[in-house]
């Protein structure tokens, strides 16, 4: 019997394991299609091996989550045509717009020194959840407003807010934020738990604001698409996150 402890460590072990139960759990799920399920292995391996298992479970609650959050009440949504392609199974380019940026600060924890990174990969990570329940959520609210002009537009426009949207984008926020923090000893992070929790829920809700001012601005022009918006809205919040750590930690 080969004795993997003599090639990997603990932590790898657990990030391979992770991995493998996330494609398992994702396909009898029907939560990515096949593109995703590639892509989501390819994240999996870049952010639990470069970065941290840690970072991979924070991951794994966004998508479950954010999962069940595109399939309620899946039907309205289909007959006001604001409901994901594909019967909600996301493909490569919706893993890699809300991952992404969790990706990059793991591929740059690996070359460099900091105590950044988990906060960093984490409010990324907060960002995405947070708008993923905001447009879910919130696009069956009919008192939607553009967040530029505050005037009224139809549910599920890009760009639009909703009392039950912010809401849903600040509980999205929370969850992510309370994952992080029961998992921040295991990681070794040295943040206070309270700080912690308050700058990843802030982070994360900020962003989704960031996201609908992108699509308004940028995405309803047609000077990018959906998928970008979400990346740059995700790696908002890895700047947000630098910021707070180098000024105010």
């Amino acid at each position: 019997m080969v004795d993997t402890s003599a090639y990997l460590t603990e932590d790898q072990m657990i990030s391979l394991a992770l991995v493998a139960g996330l494609l398992l759990i994702s396909k009898l799920r029907d939560m990515l299609d096949s593109s995703g399920l590639l892509a989501a292995m390819l994240v999996g391996l870049t952010v639990s091996i470069l970065g941290h298992w840690t970072w991979l479970v924070i991951l794994v609650i966004f998508l479950f989550v954010g999962s069940v959050a595109t399939k309620w009440r899946f039907e309205e949504k289909r007959a006001l045509a604001i409901h994901e392609s594909n019967e909600g199974a996301r493909g490569w380019r919706n893993v890699m717009a809300n991952s992404a940026a969790a990706s990059m600060v793991a591929i740059i924890s690996w070359f460099g020194e900091g105590d950044w990174y988990y906060l960093a990969a984490t409010c990324s990570v907060s960002v995405a959840l947070s708008d993923t329940l905001a447009s879910e959520i919130g696009s069956l609210d009919v008192r939607t407003r553009s967040i530029i002009t505050l005037e009224a537009v139809p549910p599920g426009t890009n760009g639009g807010m909703s009392p039950t949207g912010t809401v849903a984008a600040l509980l999205g926020a929370l969850i992510i934020a309370g994952g992080a923090v029961l998992l921040a000893p295991i990681y070794g992070e040295s943040m206070s738990a309270a700080s912690f929790f308050v700058t990843v829920t802030i982070v994360g809700w900020l962003g989704c604001q960031v996201d609908s001012i992108l699509g308004e601005l940028l995405e309803n022009k047609g000077y990018i698409g959906k998928h970008t918006v979400n990346f740059l809205a995700t790696l908002s919040g890895v700047a947000m996150a630098v910021i707070v750590a180098s000024r105010f930690l």
